[in-house]
This record gives C-alpha cells, sequence and structure tokens, in this order.
C-alpha cells in the first residue's frame, strides 16, 4: 500500500519544491499582514512617518510572539516529520495536539502580559511621546488575535509537516487576500488610521485560524484533532518539542532582543528619523528574505521524513541541493537590493527625507547577504534532524553575541555614528553564517556519510 505523500522516492528537488514553492507563496502572503499595514500607513496625510515609525515599535513584541509559536510549531513540526518517516503516526498526532493546547494557553497569557505592562514595555523599545499614541492604538487592537495568530500559524507548521503544502499556503492567502482588502477599507474609507490596520490583521488571523482548524479536524488530514489527545498532556514528548522549537524560540527572541537594541540606540544617534529608516529596511529584510527561508523551511519536512525513513545517502543529497538552490537565491535577491534600493524603499514610504537617510542603510545592511545562505542552510539541517544543541548555539550566536554588542559599541567607532547600528549586520552574516555551516559539515554530515555506508550495507 503507497504511503501517503512519501518523500523518500523519486526526485529530491521535486519533493523539495512541492513544499517550498507553497511554502514561500505562503509566507510571501503572511508577509503582507504587516507590510501592507506599513506601505498603507506610511502614506497617512501629514502623519505617515510617525504612523509608521510607530507601527515599527511593535516589532519585537510582534516578533516575541512569533516566538513562542514557533517553540511549538517549529519544534513540534520536524519531530512528527521524523515520527511520520519512521511510521510512527500514533506519537505525531500526540505531539500536534498537545502542541496546540500550548499555543493557546501562551496566546493567551501573552495577550494579557502585553496588555497589563504595554506602555514601559514600548518606552523601553524606543518610543517617544510623538510615536507612542500610534504604536498604542495599533498594538491594543493587534494583541486581541494573539490566540488566533499564534494556533494559524503554529498548527499550519503540522499542516506541512503533513505533507500538504497547498493546504498549508492557502491558510496565509486566504489571511492575507482578506487583511489587503480590508485595510484601505478600514484605514481610510473608514477613517480608522492605525486601529484600522490592526483590526484588519486581526479579522484575517481569525479566517486564517477557522481554516487550518478545519483542515486538521477533516478526514483529508493523515492524523487529526483528538479529544484524548488535546486533554492528555504527554509531558516527557512535550519537552523534546521544547528542547528542539528553543533554536526557532531563540531566533525569534534574539531578533526582538536585536530591534530593541537598534531602537535605542538610533533614537539617540538618528532621532525618530532612523528608527523610521530601521523600520523600512527590516519590512524590505522580511520581504526580501521570503524566497530563501521559504525554500529552506519547505525543505524540513524532506530532510526529516528521509533521515526518519532512515534513507542517509537521499537525506544527504538533499542538504546539498538546497545549499546551492537558495544560494542562487540569496545572490539574487541581493543584487535586487543593490541596483534597487530605491524603488525598495519608496514601496513603504513617501517622504523624500527618510528615502534618503535609508537609501545608504540599506545598501550596507544588506552588503554580502548571500552568506545568510549558510546559516539558513546549517539551522535547517539542525532542525529537521533534531540536534537542537547545534541549533539553540547558533541561534544566539549571530543576533545576541555578535550583532547586539557590535549595535552597541560600533557607533562610537571611527565617527561611524548611524551606520554603525547597520554595519553590525553584515558582519554578523559572515561570522555567523560560515561558523553554522562549517560546523553542519563537521558534525551532521561526517554522521550522515558514516550512517550511509551502514545503509549501503544494510
Amino acid at each position: 500500500m503507497a504511503v501517503k505523500n512519501d518523500f523518500s522516492q523519486g526526485s529530491i528537488m521535486k519533493s523539495v519544491l512541492s513544499m517550498a514553492v507553497p511554502t514561500v507563496v505562503a509566507q510571501c502572503v503572511q508577509l503582507l499582514y504587516n507590510m501592507v499595514d506599513r506601505i498603507y500607513l506610511g502614506r497617512l496625510p501629514g502623519v505617515g512617518s510617525l504612523a509608521l515609525t510607530g507601527v515599527g515599535l511593535t516589532f519585537p513584541i510582534i516578533m516575541l510572539i512569533t516566538a513562542f509559536t514557533n517553540l511549538y510549531g517549529q519544534g513540534g513540526a520536524p519531530l512528527c516529520s521524523i515520527r511520520r518517516g519512521a511510521g510512527d503516526l500514533d506519537t505525531a498526532r500526540r505531539i500536534m495536539n498537545n502542541c496546540l493546547v500550548l499555543e493557546v494557553l501562551t496566546g493567551a497569557a501573552l495577550m494579557a502580559i502585553f496588555y497589563g505592562f504595554m506602555r514601559p514595555i514600548l518606552f523601553a523599545f524606543g518610543a517617544s511621546p510623538s510615536t507612542w499614541p500610534y504604536a498604542q492604538a495599533y498594538l491594543q487592537i493587534y494583541l486581541l488575535g494573539t490566540v488566533f495568530n499564534m494556533v494559524s500559524l503554529g498548527m499550519n507548521s503540522f499542516v506541512n509537516a503533513q505533507g500538504f503544502g497547498r493546504v498549508g499556503m492557502m491558510t496565509t492567502v486566504i489571511g492575507g487576500v482578506l487583511n489587503l482588502v480590508l485595510d484601505p477599507v478600514f484605514i481610510f474609507v473608514l477613517g480608522m488610521g492605525v486601529r484600522g490596520a490592526a483590526l484588519a490583521t486581526v479579522i484575517s488571523q481569525c479566517v486564517s485560524c477557522v481554516w487550518v482548524l478545519c483542515f486538521l479536524a477533516s478526514p483529508n488530514a493523515i492524523f487529526g484533532l483528538d479529544r484524548q489527545d488535546l486533554l492528555a498532556m504527554d509531558w516527557p514528548l512535550m519537552k523534546q518539542v521544547v528542547t528542539l522549537g528553543f533554536a526557532s524560540f531563540l531566533m525569534a527572541v534574539t531578533n526582538s532582543v536585536t530591534q530593541v537594541v537598534c531602537n535605542a540606540v538610533l533614537s539617540v544617534v538618528g532621532g525618530d528619523l532612523y528608527v523610521g529608516v530601521m523600520t523600512v529596511v527590516n519590512s524590505v529584510r522580511e520581504g526580501t528574505q521570503l524566497p530563501t527561508t521559504g525554500f529552506t523551511h519547505g525543505s524540513q519536512p524532506v530532510i526529516g521524513y528521509n533521515y526518519g525513513a532512515k534513507k542517509y545517502s537521499r537525506t544527504r543529497r538533499c542538504i546539498w541541493e538546497v545549499t546551492w538552490a537558495t544560494l542562487a537565491i540569496s545572490v539574487t535577491t541581493w543584487l535586487l537590493i543593490v541596483l534597487f534600493p530605491r524603488q525598495l524603499m519608496c514601496i513603504f514610504t513617501s517622504d523624500p527625507g527618510l528615502i534618503e537617510a535609508g537609501i545608504p542603510a540599506l545598501k550596507l545592511f544588506f552588503y554580502g547577504y548571500f552568506f545568510m545562505t549558510f546559516q539558513f542552510v546549517g539551522q535547517c539541517t539542525f532542525v529537521s534532524l533534531g540536534r537542537s544543541r547545534y541549533a539553540i548555539f547558533f541561534s544566539t550566536l549571530r543576533k545576541l553575541i555578535i550583532v547586539t554588542p557590535l549595535t552597541l559599541w560600533l557607533p562610537h567607532v571611527a565617527g561611524l555614528g548611524v551606520m554603525g547600528v547597520f554595519l553590525a549586520e553584515p558582519i554578523s552574516n559572515l561570522i555567523g553564517g560560515l561558523a553554522c555551516y562549517g560546523t553542519m559539515l563537521a558534525t551532521v554530515w561526517r554522521d550522515l556519510k558514516k550512517l550511509e555506508t551502514t545503509e549501503e550495507k544494510a
């Protein structure tokens, strides 16, 4: 009897693309949730720059919510892929259902915490009296969708882990398109401004959440929602999930910490203008990085499935093919940014001062961007094969150990000023990327070669 969504047969790249293409499309649409908000808000008459900067101040909080989503989604989904490859669907189902419970409980707790401490948190993140009203107005409504957001994104990882890339894509396409339609209506037609942008996002997240839960409750899923698993937590299993997911969690947390530090430093050495520049630069980064992250995330179910099925030579070939494909994508992305920085800046703002200040910052921030290929592929491999220790270390290394100290130090070196903040990123890409991939070759790659010899003898 044929196994449904079997990644251990046929073309490796075809299997990867069957998951990666829908993942890239889904992540592109997911980006619309916040990116469309910024595009519209940056064009609000008279207050566009302040509104854009205010919403940018909420990014670290949004990243923290994403971090906890990844803790369960990115921790449980690779384990599901490995168990599915080994034919253990009962354990795979139990992982998914227990993770759903944790997503809901954690989402409710985070919403309560951020509501209770919103003002001190936002001012600690770099808010000023001018930008605080916009950040508060956006976040007050955005937080209402915390549970919907975490469940839709977290459970979508399990849809992809089962091999349903197109269904996973539709989870975000439905919400993203709805957000695209509702944004101009709420922001401009109803005159709700920043609050309208947040409300459109919450409604879209709610619809996406309903979609993914309906699929997982249907007979089309390989393993779906189960009342017994929802009510009975398997804590030893959840410990494995959290241990593996901690790498993705830490990556999002360190991104948040780095963003807080960047905003704080920029608010001192450059003022609100450069906090706005960083908001636009991060928006460009999120958009241009999607093909690379989508491709590596899409390859995780394929790598994990083959490893679980003990197809070690195929696992190794998959890592190699993903490396070259990701490198080609990242080089193309880098050239796009170098050649068209003004056009990319203009997507998010029409403020001439912000654009002129942002162009050199954008070029510097992305200098040598293709080195991030090695970070993405190395991390992807560690997570796919359950090597949590390495995944956690390299999540910490690039942002917390390299970027954060450099962000604090470089603005005071050789008169770099605000440009020192943007220079920290390319330095971390070089050091972190090569260290991560080199370690992957010295550990995982070596171990797979040894297992491949055993596979051939068998």
